[in-house]
C-alpha cells in the first residue's frame, strides 16, 4: 500500500472555519483514484468499495462509508457494519439512524457523520424532496437536530437543501463539521455526487449540482461503437472471415497425419 498522510477527524475539525473542504460521492475505484489525484479531501463510499485496492487507489482521502438506513435495523447491526467499515479502511461512518445508535457508535470511538435538513430516507416528515428550513420554525428544528447529534457524539453532519443563510448560521454555532449538499458556502465542506459532476446523471439533476464534464454523451458514443464492433464480429463469423490463420494454433503436417491415422485406427 502506498504511504501517504491521511487526515484524521481531529485534522478535519481543526480546519473548521479556516477553509472549506471538498467531498465527493465515489462509486468505483477509478473515481476514487481520480479523487486522490485531484486532491479531494473527503469521499463518501459504498462499504463494499472499501478493499485493499481502494486504499491503493486513494491512500490519502478521508473515506466515509455510508451505513445504509433500512438495510441495517438494530444498533447491533450498525455496530457490526461500522467496525467492518473502519477495519476495511474507512475513517468515519455516515449514519442516519436514531440518536441511541449514534451514541452507541461514539461509545466505541467510531466517528459518526449524521444528516439534517432534507434526509432522503426520512423526507416524508419534512414534506418530500424539497428544501427544508425556509421558515424560522423549520430552521429551528434543523438547529435542534444538529444540537442533538452534537450531544450524541457525532463529529459531523451533512446538511442538505437548506437555505444558505440558515446553514451558515447553524455552522457558525456548532462544533460539528457541517457538510453542505445544496446548503450554500457557509458550511465547512462542499459535497457533490460524481454522477452529477461528470454528467452521468440521466435522471433529475438537483439544483445544487454542477456538471463539469459530459460523460453521458461519451458513454452513448462508446455504446454505439460497442454495438458496431459486435455486429462486425458476427458478420465475420457468418462470412468465415474470422478466425483467420493468425488467430489459430498451427500443427506440423506430419503430426497432423499421425494423429488422423491414429484416429482412423481407433
Amino acid at each position: 500500500m502506498k504511504k501517504s498522510h491521511r487526515p484524521t477527524v481531529a485534522d478535519l475539525l481543526a480546519l473548521k472555519g479556516k477553509r472549506q473542504l471538498s467531498m465527493l460521492r465515489v462509486l468505483t475505484l477509478d473515481e476514487a483514484a481520480a479523487a486522490e489525484a485531484a486532491g479531494i479531501d473527503m469521499v463518501s463510499v459504498p462499504p463494499a468499495l472499501l478493499t485493499p485496492e481502494f486504499r491503493e487507489a486513494a491512500p490519502s482521502v478521508f473515506a466515509v462509508p455510508g451505513l445504509e438506513y433500512g438495510e441495517l435495523v438494530t444498533t447491533k447491526d450498525y455496530l457490526r457494519a461500522a467496525f467492518k467499515a473502519i477495519n476495511s479502511g474507512g475513517d468515519a461512518v455516515y449514519c442516519a439512524a436514531g440518536l441511541g445508535t449514534v451514541r452507541r457508535l461514539k461509545d466505541e470511538s467510531i466517528p459518526v457523520c449524521g444528516h439534517v435538513g432534507l434526509v432522503p430516507s426520512k423526507a416524508t416528515w419534512t414534506g418530500g424532496f424539497r428544501a427544508v428550513g425556509k421558515t424560522a420554525e423549520s430552521a429551528m428544528q434543523i438547529w435542534q437536530a444538529v444540537k442533538a447529534l452534537e450531544e450524541a457524539g457525532a463529529f459531523a453532519a451533512e446538511i442538505e437543501v437548506v437555505p444558505s443563510e440558515i446553514a451558515a448560521a447553524i455552522s457558525q454555532r456548532t462544533a460539528l463539521l457541517m457538510i453542505s449538499m445544496g446548503a450554500g458556502a457557509g458550511c465547512d465542506a462542499q459535497y457533490l455526487f460524481t454522477d452529477d459532476v461528470l454528467g452521468q446523471n440521466r435522471g433529475h439533476v438537483p439544483r445544487h449540482a454542477k456538471t463539469y464534464r459530459n460523460f453521458a454523451d461519451e458513454f452513448d458514443r462508446l455504446q454505439a461503437e460497442r454495438i458496431a464492433a459486435f455486429r462486425e464480429f458476427k458478420a465475420d463469423i457468418d462470412s468465415r472471415a474470422y478466425p483467420e490463420a493468425a488467430h489459430q494454433v498451427a500443427v506440423a503436417d506430419a503430426e497432423l497425419r499421425k494423429f488422423v491415422d491414429a484416429l482412423e485406427r481407433a
